[in-house]
Protein backbone atom coordinates (compact mmCIF):
# COMPACT_ATOMS: atom_id res chain seq x y z
CA UNK A 1 0.00 0.00 0.00
CA UNK A 2 1.30 3.18 -1.23
CA UNK A 3 0.43 6.98 0.47
CA UNK A 4 -0.78 9.35 -2.01
CA UNK A 5 -0.19 11.97 0.25
CA UNK A 6 2.92 14.43 -0.12
CA UNK A 7 6.48 14.09 1.17
CA UNK A 8 6.46 16.17 4.31
CA UNK A 9 8.84 18.76 3.60
CA UNK A 10 10.92 19.53 6.89
CA UNK A 11 13.22 21.97 5.55
CA UNK A 12 13.86 25.27 8.06
CA UNK A 13 16.33 27.60 8.64
CA UNK A 14 17.90 25.02 11.15
CA UNK A 15 17.46 22.22 8.80
CA UNK A 16 17.69 23.18 4.97
CA UNK A 17 16.52 21.41 2.16
CA UNK A 18 19.25 19.49 0.59
CA UNK A 19 19.45 22.04 -2.55
CA UNK A 20 19.58 24.65 0.29
CA UNK A 21 22.48 27.45 -0.86
CA UNK A 22 23.44 27.83 3.10
CA UNK A 23 26.73 26.98 3.67
CA UNK A 24 27.16 23.86 5.86
CA UNK A 25 28.61 24.22 9.50
CA UNK A 26 28.86 20.99 10.51
CA UNK A 27 32.25 19.36 11.20
CA UNK A 28 33.47 17.99 8.37
CA UNK A 29 33.71 13.86 8.92
CA UNK A 30 36.96 12.80 8.30
CA UNK A 31 38.05 8.94 7.83
CA UNK A 32 41.53 7.75 9.55
CA UNK A 33 44.72 7.92 7.07
CA UNK A 34 44.73 4.69 5.26
CA UNK A 35 48.28 2.71 5.92
CA UNK A 36 49.87 2.87 2.93
CA UNK A 37 50.90 -0.88 0.86
CA UNK A 38 54.43 -2.29 1.66
CA UNK A 39 54.81 -3.29 -2.10
CA UNK A 40 51.73 -2.03 -4.73
CA UNK A 41 48.80 -4.71 -4.16
CA UNK A 42 51.29 -7.94 -4.23
CA UNK A 43 51.23 -8.19 -0.30
CA UNK A 44 47.79 -8.96 0.76
CA UNK A 45 46.03 -6.31 2.90
CA UNK A 46 46.38 -7.11 6.59
CA UNK A 47 43.99 -5.95 9.38
CA UNK A 48 44.42 -3.99 12.28
CA UNK A 49 42.25 -2.43 15.10
CA UNK A 50 42.07 1.25 15.02
CA UNK A 51 44.76 1.87 17.48
CA UNK A 52 47.46 -0.09 15.56
CA UNK A 53 46.48 1.10 12.20
CA UNK A 54 47.07 4.57 13.58
CA UNK A 55 50.22 3.48 14.86
CA UNK A 56 51.66 2.08 12.08
CA UNK A 57 50.22 5.11 9.98
CA UNK A 58 52.43 7.28 11.88
CA UNK A 59 55.32 4.47 11.82
CA UNK A 60 55.19 4.91 8.05
CA UNK A 61 55.22 8.54 8.21
CA UNK A 62 58.51 8.98 9.90
CA UNK A 63 60.33 5.96 7.89
CA UNK A 64 59.06 7.81 4.64
CA UNK A 65 60.87 11.38 6.29
CA UNK A 66 63.30 10.25 8.60
CA UNK A 67 64.29 6.81 8.45
CA UNK A 68 65.04 5.70 4.94
CA UNK A 69 66.27 8.68 3.15
CA UNK A 70 69.61 8.01 5.52
CA UNK A 71 69.59 4.19 5.30
CA UNK A 72 72.61 4.95 2.55
CA UNK A 73 74.20 7.30 4.70
CA UNK A 74 73.60 4.54 8.39
CA UNK A 75 75.67 1.75 5.92
CA UNK A 76 78.24 4.00 4.57
CA UNK A 77 79.30 5.09 8.13
CA UNK A 78 78.50 1.80 9.86
CA UNK A 79 77.50 2.93 13.20
CA UNK A 80 74.44 3.13 15.09
CA UNK A 81 71.73 5.28 13.78
CA UNK A 82 71.80 8.15 15.97
CA UNK A 83 69.35 9.93 13.84
CA UNK A 84 67.35 7.22 12.64
CA UNK A 85 66.18 5.86 16.54
CA UNK A 86 65.43 9.58 17.42
CA UNK A 87 62.97 9.56 14.51
CA UNK A 88 61.61 6.20 15.93
CA UNK A 89 60.98 7.76 19.59
CA UNK A 90 59.48 10.68 17.83
CA UNK A 91 56.90 8.27 16.18
CA UNK A 92 55.63 6.43 19.38
CA UNK A 93 56.76 2.79 18.10
CA UNK A 94 59.13 2.11 20.79
CA UNK A 95 56.14 2.53 23.36
CA UNK A 96 53.64 0.04 21.60
CA UNK A 97 55.10 -3.53 23.23
CA UNK A 98 54.31 -1.50 26.96
CA UNK A 99 50.92 -3.54 27.89
CA UNK A 100 47.65 -1.83 28.33
CA UNK A 101 47.59 -2.48 32.00
CA UNK A 102 50.37 0.10 32.40
CA UNK A 103 49.57 2.49 30.28
CA UNK A 104 50.73 1.13 26.77
CA UNK A 105 49.42 -0.29 23.42
CA UNK A 106 49.86 -3.20 24.20
CA UNK A 107 50.33 -3.78 20.87
CA UNK A 108 50.09 -7.53 19.18
CA UNK A 109 52.57 -9.69 17.69
CA UNK A 110 51.34 -9.35 14.57
CA UNK A 111 51.68 -5.36 14.76
CA UNK A 112 55.53 -6.34 15.50
CA UNK A 113 55.70 -8.66 12.96
CA UNK A 114 54.57 -5.54 10.36
CA UNK A 115 56.28 -2.88 12.39
CA UNK A 116 59.20 -5.03 11.43
CA UNK A 117 58.63 -5.61 7.53
CA UNK A 118 57.73 -1.83 7.23
CA UNK A 119 61.30 -0.55 9.38
CA UNK A 120 63.48 -2.79 7.81
CA UNK A 121 61.99 -2.23 3.85
CA UNK A 122 63.10 1.60 5.23
CA UNK A 123 66.22 0.62 6.84
CA UNK A 124 66.86 -3.14 8.05
CA UNK A 125 69.58 -1.81 10.81
CA UNK A 126 67.05 0.29 12.42
CA UNK A 127 64.72 -2.39 11.87
CA UNK A 128 66.84 -4.83 14.22
CA UNK A 129 67.79 -2.23 16.56
CA UNK A 130 63.92 -1.52 16.86
CA UNK A 131 63.61 -5.56 17.28
CA UNK A 132 65.64 -5.85 19.94
CA UNK A 133 63.78 -3.20 21.95
CA UNK A 134 60.27 -4.80 21.27
CA UNK A 135 61.34 -8.57 22.07
CA UNK A 136 62.79 -7.70 25.72
CA UNK A 137 59.99 -5.01 26.24
CA UNK A 138 57.69 -7.83 25.65
CA UNK A 139 59.19 -10.28 27.60
CA UNK A 140 60.75 -8.81 30.43
CA UNK A 141 56.86 -8.09 31.61
CA UNK A 142 56.52 -11.63 31.30
CA UNK A 143 59.28 -12.48 33.80
CA UNK A 144 60.39 -9.64 35.80
CA UNK A 145 59.59 -8.67 39.35
CA UNK A 146 56.03 -7.35 39.85
CA UNK A 147 57.65 -3.78 41.48
CA UNK A 148 59.51 -4.02 38.47
CA UNK A 149 56.69 -3.69 35.90
CA UNK A 150 55.41 -0.03 36.27
CA UNK A 151 59.17 1.18 36.78
CA UNK A 152 59.61 -0.38 33.22
CA UNK A 153 56.84 1.00 31.83
CA UNK A 154 57.35 4.77 32.78
CA UNK A 155 60.61 4.29 31.71
CA UNK A 156 59.60 3.92 28.51
CA UNK A 157 56.53 5.70 28.19
CA UNK A 158 57.33 8.90 30.04
CA UNK A 159 61.34 9.15 29.42
CA UNK A 160 61.18 7.39 25.40
CA UNK A 161 64.22 4.78 26.92
CA UNK A 162 65.20 2.23 24.39
CA UNK A 163 67.22 -1.21 25.82
CA UNK A 164 69.56 -2.80 23.76
CA UNK A 165 70.90 -6.40 24.55
CA UNK A 166 74.11 -8.02 26.09
CA UNK A 167 73.97 -11.64 25.73
CA UNK A 168 76.24 -13.47 23.41
CA UNK A 169 79.58 -14.24 24.33
CA UNK A 170 82.53 -15.49 22.21
CA UNK A 171 82.44 -18.95 23.31
CA UNK A 172 83.98 -21.84 21.51
CA UNK A 173 80.82 -23.14 20.67
CA UNK A 174 77.26 -20.95 20.18
CA UNK A 175 75.77 -22.88 23.04
CA UNK A 176 78.85 -22.73 25.59
CA UNK A 177 78.43 -21.83 29.33
CA UNK A 178 78.23 -18.57 29.84
CA UNK A 179 81.41 -16.87 31.16
CA UNK A 180 80.01 -13.14 32.27
CA UNK A 181 79.16 -13.09 35.89
CA UNK A 182 77.19 -11.12 38.62
CA UNK A 183 77.63 -11.27 42.51
CA UNK A 184 75.16 -9.99 44.81
CA UNK A 185 76.71 -7.07 47.48
CA UNK A 186 75.75 -6.64 51.11
CA UNK A 187 74.30 -3.34 50.07
CA UNK A 188 71.64 -4.99 47.86
CA UNK A 189 73.19 -4.13 44.71
CA UNK A 190 75.65 -6.14 42.42
CA UNK A 191 78.61 -6.41 40.37
CA UNK A 192 78.58 -7.94 36.44
CA UNK A 193 82.00 -8.77 35.05
CA UNK A 194 82.38 -10.00 31.33
CA UNK A 195 82.86 -9.62 27.64
CA UNK A 196 79.76 -9.54 25.26
CA UNK A 197 79.84 -9.76 21.43
CA UNK A 198 77.13 -9.29 19.29
CA UNK A 199 75.60 -6.59 21.04
CA UNK A 200 72.40 -4.99 18.53
CA UNK A 201 70.92 -2.12 19.93
CA UNK A 202 73.10 -1.88 23.07
CA UNK A 203 75.59 0.87 21.35
CA UNK A 204 73.89 4.07 22.13
CA UNK A 205 70.84 2.57 24.14
CA UNK A 206 69.69 4.07 27.17
CA UNK A 207 69.50 1.17 28.73
CA UNK A 208 71.34 -2.17 27.85
CA UNK A 209 69.93 -5.43 29.00
CA UNK A 210 72.88 -7.45 30.73
CA UNK A 211 72.36 -11.16 30.90
CA UNK A 212 74.92 -12.62 33.58
CA UNK A 213 75.20 -15.79 35.30
CA UNK A 214 75.21 -16.54 39.45
CA UNK A 215 77.25 -19.51 40.06
CA UNK A 216 75.94 -19.71 43.44
CA UNK A 217 71.99 -19.02 42.87
CA UNK A 218 72.85 -21.24 39.80
CA UNK A 219 74.69 -24.02 41.79
CA UNK A 220 71.52 -26.51 41.73
CA UNK A 221 69.67 -25.03 38.75
CA UNK A 222 71.26 -22.84 36.06
CA UNK A 223 67.98 -21.23 35.84
CA UNK A 224 68.11 -19.91 39.19
CA UNK A 225 71.80 -18.13 38.50
CA UNK A 226 70.53 -16.00 34.80
CA UNK A 227 69.87 -12.73 35.72
CA UNK A 228 69.21 -9.97 33.99
CA UNK A 229 70.12 -6.08 34.89
CA UNK A 230 69.16 -3.02 33.18
CA UNK A 231 72.70 -1.05 33.33
CA UNK A 232 72.18 2.48 31.57
CA UNK A 233 74.57 2.50 29.08
CA UNK A 234 77.08 5.75 30.81
CA UNK A 235 77.69 2.96 33.95
CA UNK A 236 81.35 3.29 35.01
CA UNK A 237 82.76 0.13 33.82
CA UNK A 238 80.92 -0.10 30.68
CA UNK A 239 83.34 -0.07 27.69
CA UNK A 240 81.75 0.28 23.96
CA UNK A 241 84.49 -0.85 21.55
CA UNK A 242 82.82 0.19 18.58
CA UNK A 243 84.31 -2.51 16.86
CA UNK A 244 81.19 -3.85 14.79
CA UNK A 245 82.98 -4.18 10.91
CA UNK A 246 80.77 -6.44 8.92
CA UNK A 247 79.73 -7.09 5.43
CA UNK A 248 76.06 -5.76 6.11
CA UNK A 249 73.60 -4.73 9.21
CA UNK A 250 76.71 -1.87 9.91
CA UNK A 251 74.08 0.18 11.50
CA UNK A 252 73.52 -2.35 13.76
CA UNK A 253 76.74 -1.41 15.75
CA UNK A 254 76.64 -4.93 17.21
CA UNK A 255 80.46 -4.53 18.36
CA UNK A 256 82.13 -6.02 21.81
CA UNK A 257 81.25 -4.35 24.64
CA UNK A 258 82.84 -4.81 28.21
CA UNK A 259 81.76 -4.92 31.44
CA UNK A 260 84.31 -4.08 34.52
CA UNK A 261 82.86 -4.43 38.03
CA UNK A 262 79.63 -2.82 36.84
CA UNK A 263 78.23 -1.83 39.97
CA UNK A 264 74.19 -2.50 39.07
CA UNK A 265 71.45 -0.36 40.53
CA UNK A 266 69.08 -3.44 42.71
CA UNK A 267 65.92 -0.78 41.27
CA UNK A 268 66.88 -1.93 37.82
CA UNK A 269 67.04 -5.87 38.49
CA UNK A 270 64.62 -6.88 35.69
CA UNK A 271 63.96 -10.86 35.90
CA UNK A 272 63.03 -13.23 38.93
CA UNK A 273 65.42 -16.04 38.98
CA UNK A 274 63.98 -19.08 37.57
CA UNK A 275 60.42 -17.37 36.09
CA UNK A 276 62.78 -16.53 32.55
CA UNK A 277 63.50 -17.63 30.22
CA UNK A 278 60.03 -17.47 28.35
CA UNK A 279 60.01 -20.77 26.62
CA UNK A 280 58.75 -19.37 23.46
CA UNK A 281 61.12 -16.35 23.35
CA UNK A 282 63.60 -17.97 20.59
CA UNK A 283 60.58 -18.09 18.21
CA UNK A 284 59.84 -14.68 18.31
CA UNK A 285 63.46 -13.62 17.53
CA UNK A 286 63.38 -16.09 14.52
CA UNK A 287 59.69 -14.14 13.41
CA UNK A 288 61.68 -10.76 14.02
CA UNK A 289 64.56 -12.33 12.11
CA UNK A 290 62.04 -13.25 9.25
CA UNK A 291 60.37 -9.75 9.52
CA UNK A 292 63.47 -8.18 8.43
CA UNK A 293 64.53 -10.19 5.85
CA UNK A 294 61.22 -9.58 3.74
CA UNK A 295 61.81 -5.76 4.62
CA UNK A 296 65.06 -5.95 2.95
CA UNK A 297 63.55 -7.89 0.32
CA UNK A 298 61.00 -5.32 -0.51
CA UNK A 299 63.41 -2.67 -0.06
CA UNK A 300 65.69 -4.43 -2.79
CA UNK A 301 62.79 -4.50 -5.33
CA UNK A 302 60.97 -1.24 -4.61
CA UNK A 303 64.58 0.48 -5.33
CA UNK A 304 64.95 -1.31 -8.62
CA UNK A 305 61.36 -0.12 -9.89
CA UNK A 306 62.17 3.59 -10.29
CA UNK A 307 66.23 2.48 -12.04
CA UNK A 308 64.41 -0.02 -14.42
CA UNK A 309 62.07 2.81 -15.52
CA UNK A 310 64.46 5.78 -15.48
CA UNK A 311 67.84 3.95 -16.58
CA UNK A 312 67.46 0.68 -17.67
CA UNK A 313 67.76 -0.29 -21.38
CA UNK A 314 65.54 -3.36 -22.91
CA UNK A 315 66.73 -5.78 -24.83
CA UNK A 316 66.62 -5.41 -28.35
CA UNK A 317 64.83 -8.79 -28.99
CA UNK A 318 62.34 -7.38 -26.66
CA UNK A 319 61.10 -4.93 -29.53
CA UNK A 320 59.99 -2.42 -26.49
CA UNK A 321 60.95 1.35 -26.33
CA UNK A 322 61.56 0.83 -22.28
CA UNK A 323 62.59 -1.89 -19.87
CA UNK A 324 59.52 -1.52 -17.80
CA UNK A 325 58.04 -2.61 -20.60
CA UNK A 326 60.42 -6.09 -21.49
CA UNK A 327 58.42 -9.16 -20.80
CA UNK A 328 61.61 -11.04 -19.29
CA UNK A 329 61.98 -7.73 -16.85
CA UNK A 330 58.25 -7.75 -15.59
CA UNK A 331 58.46 -11.81 -15.39
CA UNK A 332 61.13 -11.75 -12.98
CA UNK A 333 60.20 -8.49 -11.20
CA UNK A 334 56.60 -11.15 -10.69
CA UNK A 335 58.67 -13.70 -9.17
CA UNK A 336 60.54 -12.06 -6.77
CA UNK A 337 57.42 -9.86 -5.76
CA UNK A 338 55.76 -13.25 -5.47
CA UNK A 339 57.89 -14.88 -3.56
CA UNK A 340 58.56 -11.95 -0.96
CA UNK A 341 54.68 -11.87 -0.82
CA UNK A 342 54.61 -15.41 0.07
CA UNK A 343 57.03 -14.91 3.34
CA UNK A 344 54.93 -12.22 4.32
CA UNK A 345 52.09 -14.72 5.05
CA UNK A 346 53.76 -16.27 6.32
CA UNK A 347 55.16 -13.83 8.64
CA UNK A 348 51.90 -12.22 9.57
CA UNK A 349 50.50 -15.93 10.41
CA UNK A 350 53.39 -16.71 12.61
CA UNK A 351 52.86 -13.13 14.62
CA UNK A 352 49.29 -14.20 14.85
CA UNK A 353 50.45 -17.90 16.41
CA UNK A 354 52.88 -16.09 18.86
CA UNK A 355 49.54 -14.17 19.68
CA UNK A 356 47.98 -17.88 20.34
CA UNK A 357 50.85 -18.59 22.36
CA UNK A 358 51.04 -15.77 24.45
CA UNK A 359 47.39 -17.06 25.41
CA UNK A 360 48.19 -20.38 26.59
CA UNK A 361 46.03 -21.46 22.92
CA UNK A 362 48.62 -23.99 21.15
CA UNK A 363 51.56 -25.63 22.10
CA UNK A 364 55.44 -24.50 21.54
CA UNK A 365 55.50 -27.20 18.58
CA UNK A 366 52.32 -26.17 16.77
CA UNK A 367 54.32 -22.32 17.28
CA UNK A 368 57.53 -23.71 16.42
CA UNK A 369 57.73 -25.61 13.06
CA UNK A 370 55.69 -22.89 10.89
CA UNK A 371 57.98 -20.26 12.54
CA UNK A 372 60.86 -22.39 11.27
CA UNK A 373 58.88 -22.49 7.78
CA UNK A 374 58.34 -18.52 7.83
CA UNK A 375 62.29 -18.28 8.59
CA UNK A 376 63.48 -20.77 5.33
CA UNK A 377 61.01 -18.38 3.05
CA UNK A 378 61.95 -15.06 4.03
CA UNK A 379 65.42 -16.30 4.07
CA UNK A 380 64.51 -17.50 -0.04
CA UNK A 381 62.84 -14.38 -0.74
CA UNK A 382 65.07 -12.25 0.52
CA UNK A 383 68.35 -13.29 -0.63
CA UNK A 384 66.86 -14.11 -4.12
CA UNK A 385 65.15 -10.75 -4.76
CA UNK A 386 68.94 -8.51 -3.22
CA UNK A 387 70.86 -10.66 -5.94
CA UNK A 388 68.54 -10.60 -8.88
CA UNK A 389 67.87 -7.10 -8.49
CA UNK A 390 70.80 -6.59 -11.08
CA UNK A 391 69.70 -8.98 -13.43
CA UNK A 392 66.36 -6.90 -13.52
CA UNK A 393 68.18 -3.55 -13.71
CA UNK A 394 71.11 -4.54 -16.18
CA UNK A 395 74.42 -3.36 -16.08
CA UNK A 396 74.50 -0.17 -14.91
CA UNK A 397 72.61 -0.76 -11.88
CA UNK A 398 75.94 -2.45 -10.72
CA UNK A 399 77.86 0.89 -10.13
CA UNK A 400 79.26 1.36 -7.10
CA UNK A 401 77.77 4.72 -6.58
CA UNK A 402 74.45 3.23 -7.23
CA UNK A 403 74.61 1.76 -4.02
CA UNK A 404 72.39 -1.41 -4.61
CA UNK A 405 74.95 -3.89 -3.29
CA UNK A 406 73.71 -2.96 0.59
CA UNK A 407 70.25 -4.79 -0.24
CA UNK A 408 72.13 -7.98 -0.29
CA UNK A 409 74.79 -7.75 2.04
CA UNK A 410 72.15 -6.83 4.75
CA UNK A 411 70.40 -10.22 3.25
CA UNK A 412 73.45 -12.22 3.16
CA UNK A 413 74.80 -11.35 6.87
CA UNK A 414 71.39 -11.37 8.70
CA UNK A 415 70.60 -14.51 7.09
CA UNK A 416 73.79 -16.60 9.05
CA UNK A 417 71.61 -15.82 12.36
CA UNK A 418 70.71 -19.47 12.81
CA UNK A 419 71.23 -21.31 9.85
CA UNK A 420 68.55 -21.97 8.10
CA UNK A 421 69.72 -25.73 7.19
CA UNK A 422 68.88 -26.94 10.61
CA UNK A 423 65.63 -25.13 9.80
CA UNK A 424 65.03 -27.82 7.16
CA UNK A 425 66.24 -30.32 8.94
CA UNK A 426 63.84 -29.50 12.45
CA UNK A 427 60.82 -29.20 9.96
CA UNK A 428 61.74 -32.57 8.47
CA UNK A 429 62.32 -34.21 11.50
CA UNK A 430 58.98 -32.50 12.75
CA UNK A 431 57.44 -33.71 9.60
CA UNK A 432 58.73 -37.49 9.46
CA UNK A 433 58.81 -38.39 12.57
CA UNK A 434 56.75 -36.29 15.22
CA UNK A 435 60.10 -34.94 16.45
CA UNK A 436 59.20 -31.74 19.28
CA UNK A 437 61.48 -29.36 19.45
CA UNK A 438 62.97 -28.96 22.78
CA UNK A 439 63.96 -25.56 24.29
CA UNK A 440 66.80 -23.98 23.33
CA UNK A 441 67.98 -19.89 22.64
CA UNK A 442 68.20 -20.93 18.44
CA UNK A 443 64.74 -23.47 18.72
Amino acid sequence: MTLDTPPLDTASPDNPSPDSTSPDTSLPRTSPPALAPILGAVFPRTAFGPDETAALVALQQVLDTDVEPRAASVDREGRYPTTSIAALKRSGILKSAVPAAYGGLGASNRFSAEAQTRIAAADSAVAQVFKIHDELVREIFVYCPEDFAPKLAKLILDEDAIIGLAVAENGRSVDAPMQTTVFDQPDGSSVVNGVKIYTTGAAEADYIAVWAFDPIAGASDWRLGLKLNLVPRSSPGVTVHRDWDMLGQRGTDSGTITFDQVACDPGLVANVPGRSPVLHGPLRYQVGFAADLVGIGVAALRAAIPFVHEVSRPWPSAAVSTAADDVVVRRLAGELAAELAAAYALVIATGDLLDACDRGEITRTELAIPVYAARVAANKAALHATSEIFQLMGTRSAKRENGFDRFWRNARTLSLHDPVDWKHVEIGSNLLSGWEPPFSPYT
